[in-house]
């Protein structure tokens, strides 16, 4: 009999113990994940100097209450070796976490906008393509995503709350840090590798594992015919999601020393940790609907012998219109 309780005694200890060193893992675990995470926060934020809310409105908003935009800029300056690079993409997102509808608005990289001297100085005002904002913005000193950001604001008539920064060749790193990344490829094609341009990627109909060199080349194509059916904002878009679901996997807790340093140098956001997680929490919400807004126009040679992207003025205003009810906003000008 006594051995018996003796033996119950050396389980219960057994059990204290194993609880004890899962304690211990688990909040070594968190430790680490806050940790990391902070640091990859301080690394990504960049504030727009402008205070809690856009200078178009009246009262801050609270991403976790109220509807507010989003806009996101996919950054390439593989061609200047990282030095003011261009935004080719720029897609707007509203999200109102009552209703769970989220829109995306993509605003060609080819679009015309003025950019008045007060922002960049005599030298570069005048009339460029969106895409350029964040570069001349760079150069002159007053802010890449302060002057991408200002300036949709004044094409759209809306406020811009928040914005990221991508830079997706960067992120071939951490597709590559997650093993690959699985994407519904809806319509076939090939791509040159930016890696190896001797190297053609050929991406066939349906879910397809791609690795960092792959999902690069799928998201940067926008020279081949499918591309009319199948845009790079469409692809861009899957891209982005399939990685957040991949972020936010099991095991991820365990390479944030390494996403930390790619995360870093590769994105940047003027959201507080608490706007993210909001932010997250509504991006992989299954009861999100999610709508594609576009602006109808056409690509046209104008006078100063450049393309450009022309939109059609009826539609520009529906979708200012459509943007402005979707954010509950009414514009003062």
């Amino acid at each position: 009999m006594k051995k018996r309780i003796r033996r119950r005694k050396n389980i219960k200890k057994r059990r204290r113990r194993i609880a004890a060193v899962i304690l211990l893992v688990l909040g070594l675990g968190v430790g680490i994940a806050i940790y990391y995470t902070s640091q990859i926060y301080s690394a990504s934020y960049k504030d727009l100097d402008r205070g809690e809310k856009s200078d178009v409105r009246e009262e801050a908003v609270d991403i976790g209450e109220d509807p507010i935009s989003l806009l996101l800029l996919g950054v390439e300056d593989y061609s200047s070796n990282g030095e003011n690079g261009r935004a080719d993409t720029q897609i707007v997102l509203t999200l109102n976490p009552k209703t769970e509808e989220m829109t995306m608005t993509s605003i060609p990289r080819d679009t015309r906008v003025e950019i008045p001297a007060e922002k960049v100085g005599e030298e570069y005002a005048g009339k460029h393509k969106l895409n350029a904002t964040y570069s001349l913005g760079a150069l002159t000193g007053y802010g890449a995503e302060k002057l991408a950001v200002e300036t949709v604001e004044d094409y759209l008539n809306i406020p811009i709350d928040k914005y990221a920064t991508i830079n997706f060749e960067g992120f071939m790193e951490v597709v590559d840090l997650f093993g690959g990344v699985t994407i519904d490829v809806k319509k076939p094609f090939w791509e040159r590798s930016t890696v190896d341009r001797s190297n053609i990627i050929e991406f066939e109909e349906g879910p397809t594992e791609m690795d960092g060199e792959e999902a690069l080349a799928f998201v940067r194509m926008r020279k081949r015919d499918v591309a009319v059916e199948y845009p790079r904002d469409e692809r861009q878009r899957q891209f982005i999601k399939a990685t957040v679901d991949q972020a936010i996997s099991a095991g991820t807790i365990f390479k944030m020393n390494q996403l930390s340093d790619i995360v870093g140098d590769n994105i940047s956001t003027n959201m507080s940790l608490r706007e993210i997680y909001s932010f997250q929490k509504a991006f992989s919400s299954e009861e999100l609907t999610t709508e594609t807004i576009k602006i109808d126009g056409v690509n046209e040679r104008l006078e100063d012998g450049l393309f450009y992207f022309v939109p059609d003025e009826e539609s520009l205003d529906e979708v200012k219109t459509e943007l402005q009810n979707r954010l509950e906003y009414t514009p003062s000008y």
